[in-house]
């Protein structure tokens, strides 16, 4: 019954995600605002969205390893898994030379997260003040994406009506709550029953079935060769998952943090982040093509061999 429940998380996850990303998307166009902006914020935000009901869910049942583990281990596969399937199948090529700026949010936003989680707590204060954080990022995102606009960047129009956006976002929202539900009950399960820490069940297998709508779009996005939005969304998830996700959940309950995840995983979580830079150099022409791909999903294929041993 807990493998029943586990996969039928799964594949409602990954539909209300890949439905929250539509809706998001026309939205926004609706709203008139950019494709890389879509790509950084609302596209980031609505694939992140399995990750904050599986950490809120997890939190209020009383597993904060699920609940961190699935942030942090959702923020390793976004870069390892999902970009080097990506890039295996389809070279990504930067095109936006700012990306540098939005990596560097992400990596502050990670070596915040360390520092927040020393004393093993983040607490309401410190997710109130990732939430403050955020809110600083999405006016600056959508600042620049207006001064863009100006300078003549196409805005594609919507495909959907207003009405049909709003219908479809609300599905996918409730389409998330019971994916989210039913993951975290069959994760909990499977982890009593063989023995497995809570810890590495989230950072593992809830983090890749939070991770499939990541996939599933940047897969999408570069098979139409918008790969703004198909790295824009990586680093963009990343930051709302710490952001967004913990700051929220931890301005509601505050989360205790497991000694192995901050002195293991969050390591991984910086290499990863430091290795996309080397691999996306130069800024302006830089490619994620088949080899680097390949190097970054053997990088994962390791972190998670290790965690089982």
């Amino acid at each position: 019954m807990a493998v029943f429940f586990l996969i039928a998380g799964f594949v409602l996850l990954f539909f209300s995600g890949d439905w929250l990303v539509k809706s998001s998307v026309q939205l926004a166009r609706h709203f008139k605002v950019s494709t890389l902006v879509i790509g950084i914020t609302v596209v980031a935000f609505g694939t992140s969205a399995p990750e904050l009901l599986v950490s809120l869910k997890a939190v209020f049942d009383g597993s904060p390893d699920i609940s961190i583990g699935n942030v942090v281990g959702s923020n390793i596969a976004n870069i390892a898994l999902v970009l080097g399937l990506v890039g295996i199948v389809f070279p990504i090529r930067v095109k936006k030379k700012g990306v540098w700026l939005d990596w560097l949010i992400m990596l502050i936003a990670s070596v915040g997260l360390i520092i927040a989680s020393l004393n093993q707590v983040i607490s309401f204060i410190e997710g109130v003040i990732f939430l403050v954080l955020l809110g600083l990022y999405l006016i600056w995102s959508i600042y620049n994406s207006r001064r863009q606009s100006k300078k003549g960047i196409e805005i594609k129009a919507p495909e959907l009506s207003l009405i049909k956006s709003i219908g479809l976002f609300f599905l996918a929202a409730l389409g998330l709550y019971f994916g989210a539900d039913w993951l975290v009950n069959g994760a909990k399960v499977l982890a009593l029953k063989f023995g497995v820490s809570e810890r590495v069940i989230g950072i593992s297998v809830v983090a890749f079935g939070t991770s499939v709508p990541e996939l599933a779009t940047s897969l999408m996005a570069a098979i139409k060769k918008e790969t703004d939005i198909s790295i824009g969304n990586i680093i963009g998830s990343n930051i709302f998952n710490i952001w967004a996700i913990l700051g929220i959940t931890a301005s509601m309950k505050s989360i205790n943090v497991n000694e192995a995840i901050l002195n293991w995983d969050y390591k991984w979580m910086i290499g990863l982040a430091v290795l996309l830079f080397l691999f996306i150099l130069p800024l302006a022409k830089g490619v994620i093509n088949r080899w680097k791909g390949a190097v970054l999903l053997l990088v994962y294929i390791l972190y998670i061999y290790l965690l089982f041993v």
